[in-house]
C-alpha cells in the first residue's frame, strides 16, 4: 500500500468522524442514531490508529533494510 493511499484513507476516516459528529444527539447519546454515530466515530478512530501503526512499521522496515 502506498503512502498516498494511506493518507487518503486517513482523510476519509476523518471525514467520517466529522459526519458522525453531526448525527450525535448530545441530550441522548446512547439512544437511537446517536449510538450508531458513536460506533462509527470509534471505528474511524481505530482505523486511523491502525493506519498510523502501518505507516510507522513501513518506516522501520525501510530503515532496517537499508542497513
Amino acid at each position: 500500500m502506498s503512502k498516498t493511499l494511506t493518507i487518503v484513507l486517513i482523510l476519509i476516516a476523518i471525514a467520517l468522524i466529522a459526519y458522525n459528529v453531526t448525527l450525535l444527539d448530545f441530550q441522548n447519546l446512547l439512544e437511537g442514531n446517536s449510538i450508531i454515530a458513536l460506533i462509527g466515530i470509534v471505528a474511524s478512530l481505530c482505523a486511523i490508529v491502525l493506519l498510523l501503526i502501518y505507516m510507522t512499521s513501513k518506516k522501520i522496515q525501510k530503515k532496517v533494510n537499508e542497513n
